[in-house]
């Protein structure tokens, strides 16, 4: 429990004389529209929700194309103003998006499949026929499996549904890259495998409810099954049990959210600007070269060329785009949920603020960290080394942002296997498996030493210190994780000791 000083502490005086001083006080009550009762009142009204309606759909305009920025932001306030259609709202908006994208190609279903077809020399039927065809089979298995789940909790799948759903996984990617299956099946396998991979883990979310006694109906259970605001491979909103906690219970809660909801939009796009900005001012007017670039350069010998100065701006630019990146996609996919009523915590919350690995953790991807603790961490906390607390703590951690993180990934990516072999995707993978094994490392012993009573300190130096800490083991590992799979880890290896003057 962290002591809050009183409200007339020295402590407290000091912050507010500050805050005074510094303007940070009056910027907030400027930016805090949203605890204001008159702008809460307008919102409501028809005059209101059109101002947010335009705005809103500005504002996604940075993400989607005009139309389909206004489709989204319409079905969200739709879902938020029609109680009495909400679940259907909820179901054809989200299957809707999903048939959009795969017929405008706007993902990289048809492509993939059609790589395979390439492959396997089919060219009988369309990659979008194939993409329909998978999508409808896992739209019947996924509504049977919730209704057989629901029936009978004793089955697997309903006690382990991440198991189940891996072990699904496994068996299609395994048959996919069999030699005996070629031709029609190996391309109809590999669409299904394409079309369920990314649904795998907001699957799991509604297995795992099902064994609730106040479950979700199977219509809103589809409906959040990748809903339409989080086309991603990751639950921005976790699962039905999750959303139906969050969702605003009077008609003041729902203004409130959705005006948080267009104001996270809006800096959403402050942030992708930020990023736009420290790319043309670093990379292309004072040539700082890209962290893939600074690699090839060291790689090639030409180090002279390449100042030590280069290369740790090369790895720190790299660091802060992607940061702001992931940032800018939280932001966008949290800030249509909220404008359909789910008051959902932000994804990325103050990150420079943490003062130890693990806060960061928390703050940098907040709903990846909740699917690693809900499908990784509580299971092995809840039975692995009951009698030995300390190492229960970091065996628990280490599965989750370790091999919960690794398994996360190397999923996201598994459309890689028809162009480099299932043999050659796991190679080029190592990087990244290492930094899951340093990252789990460091967490797990941030969480070890939380535990025994190590806290920061709050001082001015003891802030910087954990601030340096942090961002310094962020940084450095960051070189094993950006996501590129062009050097082996020896390589980064070398490049990063080449930062630190070890050659």
């Amino acid at each position: 429990m962290s002591f809050q000083p009183a409200a007339d502490s020295p402590a407290r005086a000091r912050t507010g004389r500050r805050r005074v001083f510094f303007g940070k006080g009056n910027l907030r009550d400027l930016l805090a529209i949203d605890e204001r009762q008159q702008v809460v009142a307008a919102a409501q009204t028809w005059f209101g929700q059109l101002a947010i309606f335009l705005v809103a759909a500005l504002a996604a305009c940075s993400f989607e194309d005009w139309w389909l920025a206004g489709l989204l932001v319409a079905l969200a306030m739709a879902y938020a103003r029609l109680p009495k259609y909400r679940d259907w709202i909820l179901l054809g908006g989200t299957w809707t998006a999903a048939l959009l994208a795969l017929c405008l190609a706007q993902n990289d279903i048809q492509e993939n499949i059609r790589q395979m077809m390439v492959v396997e020399n089919v060219d009988a039927l369309s990659p979008l026929a194939l993409g329909l065809l998978a999508m409808a089979t896992f739209v019947v298995g996924a509504w049977s499996v919730l209704a057989i789940s629901r029936r009978d909790k004793t089955l697997f799948v309903a006690r382990r549904p991440v198991l189940a759903l891996l072990g699904v996984e496994v068996v299609l990617c395994g048959l996919c890259s069999l030699s005996a299956i070629a031709g029609l099946p190996r391309v109809l396998l590999w669409s299904l495998l394409i079309v369920f991979t990314p649904y795998l883990w907001f699957l799991a979310y509604a297995l795992a409810d099902q064994r609730s006694r106040d479950a979700s109906p199977p219509i809103f259970q589809m409906g959040v099954l990748r809903p339409f605001w989080s086309p991603t491979f990751l639950p921005f909103g976790k699962g039905a049990a999750f959303l139906r906690k969050t969702f605003a219970k009077s008609p003041e809660d729902l203004a409130v959210a959705q005006i948080k909801g267009v104001k996270l939009l809006l800096w959403a796009n402050v942030l992708l600007a930020m990023k736009i900005v420290l790319v043309r001012v670093f990379q292309d007017q004072l040539q700082v070269p890209s962290l893939a670039a600074a690699q090839d350069a060291f790689l090639a010998q030409q180090s002279q060329s390449q100042s030590l100065a280069q290369a740790w701006a090369a790895v720190i630019l790299s660091t802060a785009t992607y940061s702001l990146q992931i940032a800018f996609w939280g932001h966008f996919f949290i800030g249509i949920a909220r404008l359909a009523g789910f008051r959902l915590p932000r994804s990325t919350w103050r990150p420079l603020g943490s003062k130890t690995l693990m806060e960061y953790f928390n703050r940098f991807h907040y709903y990846f960290k909740e699917l690693l603790v809900d499908f990784f961490f509580v299971p092995t906390f809840f039975k692995m080394f009951r009698g030995h607390p300390r190492l229960r703590l970091f065996f628990a951690t280490f599965m989750a942002a370790g091999v919960g993180n690794a398994i996360w990934h190397f999923l996201r990516d598994i459309d890689l296997v028809v162009t480099m072999g299932l043999g050659g995707v796991l190679a080029s993978f190592e990087s990244y498996a290492f930094y899951c094994l340093v990252l789990a490392t460091g967490l797990g012993l941030s969480q070890v030493r939380m535990n025994m009573g190590f806290k920061p300190s709050l001082s001015l130096a003891g802030r910087l210190r954990s601030f340096l800490f942090v961002w310094s083991f962020v940084v450095c590992l960051h070189v094993f994780s950006d996501g590129s799979r062009s050097h082996t880890l020896g390589e980064r290896l070398a490049f990063v000791g080449s930062l630190f003057g070890v050659s």
